[in-house]
């Protein structure tokens, strides 16, 4: 069977709404008594990316370190206890303009049943984050806010070195130019500096299905 390469989003969040529902329902005894939330993580990632290779083609090996190359997606699994995960930090413009590709989002709680000796993981919440909505809220809020006013690049880079930016007075000069001339959308994302970005998800989960960009397959406002 020739595999129709996976390009479309539309496609991804239906796929993803099918295995939320399936995975909430599955008694799971390889997970029982785990608690380590990365491994709960990988485990999902893995059985997601095994659907899919089923039935499309996703590009072959994780170019970029993505886990969905094909539709240029990266999959972020994390407790509803804490709703965040790390990601490399390439530069700081990733703050302003986004990571630079999609989010897939799987929210869930896991719940040990001691008489089956099973694991069951309810996905509460599944989100897609266009890549265009993945700057960080309050940064890109800030910079709209300034453009708005008719603010200059002093006063972009005023706002740089206010909120601690990573970046040196060379870097901040010329993001701030090219803000001029690219204004940003509006992130929704609370990054948080790092040597590894941290990435905090609460906002994207209570706006999902509101916003433009931010795509609800599964949950959303309790």
């Amino acid at each position: 069977m020739i595999k129709k390469k996976l390009t479309e989003l539309s496609i991804l969040i239906a796929e993803a709404e099918k295995f939320a529902e399936s995975e909430s329902i599955f008694n799971n005894s390889a997970l029982y008594g785990v608690t380590d939330g990365k491994a709960v993580g990988t485990y999902l990632e893995h059985k997601f990316k095994e659907q899919l290779e089923k039935t499309y083609e996703v590009g072959g090996s994780s170019a970029n370190g993505l886990d969905i190359p094909s539709a240029q997606v990266d999959i972020k699994v994390t407790s509803i206890k804490q709703p965040q995960s790390s990601c490399p930090f390439k530069s700081a413009s990733q703050k302003i303009y986004g990571l630079g590709y999609n989010l897939l989002l799987f929210v869930y709680e896991k719940k040990d049943d001691p008489q089956t000796k099973t694991s069951r993981l309810n996905i509460l919440h599944s989100v897609l984050v266009e890549k265009e909505r993945t700057g960080d809220f309050q940064m890109t809020k800030i910079i709209r806010d300034i453009l708005v006013n008719k603010g200059n690049a002093d006063d972009l880079m005023a706002c740089f070195f206010d909120r601690n930016l990573p970046v040196d007075e060379i870097e901040a000069k010329a993001l701030a130019e090219k803000i001029l001339k690219e204004p940003p959308e509006q992130g929704y994302l609370t990054i948080s500096n790092a040597l590894q970005w941290r990435l905090q998800y609460a906002r994207v989960v209570e706006m999902a299905g509101e916003i433009s960009g931010i795509n609800l397959i599964r949950g959303g406002r309790q």
